[in-house]
């Protein structure tokens, strides 16, 4: 299946099903208003949403929306608008290693056995057409392309085998970062807070089946093996395959996050940027292209966004249809 939410009545927008193209939809309120009550009662809405997302084609009798239309003029809200919890691990160790690089230092090594995590703000989610709206463009506004699912209630201490069955949904992320902010930020040792924005998620959602063997292939179960396509300001960015060089899988950062307590249906948790070592499939955020510059030029060239310019994230298939949407955002001033 593939869920979406129409932005109102309320925060938490209204529930739609989305065709295999992305072209039509249909609102559900009378089986789950929202995605987090279908989240909260998945076992019983679940068979009722996918009779409904198979009857799209075959002739449903609930009012057609144009799904394009809607995602033209702004009107789709992320597909769940807010998160009660929202987890961002670092799963592309080339990318935390380019990072220390351009310090003159090293990974320590209980970074490829223990996942990189932190807690975010999860109270709103942009919708994939919402402007990313900041105070200053001197803040160092960046884009972070990654994948991330929404989980199911998750018990303590569950094994990534076990988190398996806790995944009901699939999206693509951009996780805004001010990247002038994060320094002075993570010197106190508490954390960000400051150096995030608002994230934005992709037009819709999708249930692990639609993915067919790249989800679960020889590559690594929790790993989804397509590329990751983006552009900043109009130019191709990168393209990094997100199952190369994973070095967590989405199953681990959801058990490594459940080790102290359980997570509730709604949780959604995230890649970290995704990153290949090999440097021509490009980059899924900006940083790491300057510290690439950096090294090998001796100085950063690549801009941080300014207003008005553009950052789309897609992600296309095997016969180059897009799976998710692309989320596709302008950087603006705030009003």
């Amino acid at each position: 299946m593939k869920l979406a939410s129409l932005k109102g009545p309320t925060r938490d927008g209204t529930l739609l099903l989305v065709d295999e193209d992305l072209s039509r939809a249909v609102a559900v309120t009378d089986i789950a208003p929202t995605l987090q009550y279908a989240l909260e009662h998945w076992r019983h809405v679940q068979p009722r949403l996918l009779d409904e997302f198979e009857a799209i084609d075959s002739g449903s009798s609930r009012p057609i929306l144009g799904f394009q239309t809607l995602l033209d003029e702004g009107r789709i809200a992320a597909p769940l608008p807010r998160a009660y919890q929202w987890l961002d691990g670092s799963a592309y160790l080339s990318h935390v290693e380019r990072v220390r690089r351009a310090r003159n230092d090293k990974v320590p090594e209980s970074f490829y056995t223990d996942p990189l995590m932190y807690q975010g703000n999860g109270d709103a989610m942009m919708g994939p057409r919402d402007d990313i709206e900041v105070l200053s463009e001197d803040w160092g506004v960046d884009l972070e392309g990654e994948i991330g699912v929404i989980t199911g209630d998750v018990k303590m201490g569950a094994t990534p085998a076990e988190c398996a069955d806790a995944v009901r949904l699939v999206v693509l992320i951009n996780d805004v970062s001010y990247r002038k902010l994060i320094p002075a930020e993570l010197a106190k040792g508490f954390g960000f807070v400051h150096g995030k924005g608002l994230n934005a998620l992709s037009p819709v959602a999708v249930t692990p089946d639609e993915l067919g063997g790249a989800w679960s292939d020889e590559k690594g179960a929790g790993k989804l093996d397509f590329r990751l396509l983006c552009h900043v300001r109009g130019k191709w960015f990168g393209n990094p395959n997100c199952a190369d060089d994973m070095t967590f899988s989405l199953y681990d950062l959801i058990s490594h996050a459940a080790k102290t307590r359980p997570l509730r249906a709604g949780t959604l948790i995230g890649s970290g940027t995704v990153s290949n070592h090999d440097k021509t499939t490009g980059y899924s955020c900006i940083m790491e292209k300057r510290l690439v510059e950096q090294v090998e030029l001796g100085e950063a060239k690549e801009d941080f966004l300014r207003f008005g310019d553009e950052v789309e994230i897609d992600m296309v298939d095997h016969h180059g249809e897009t799976i998710f949407g692309a989320i596709r955002q302008k950087v603006a001033k705030a009003k």
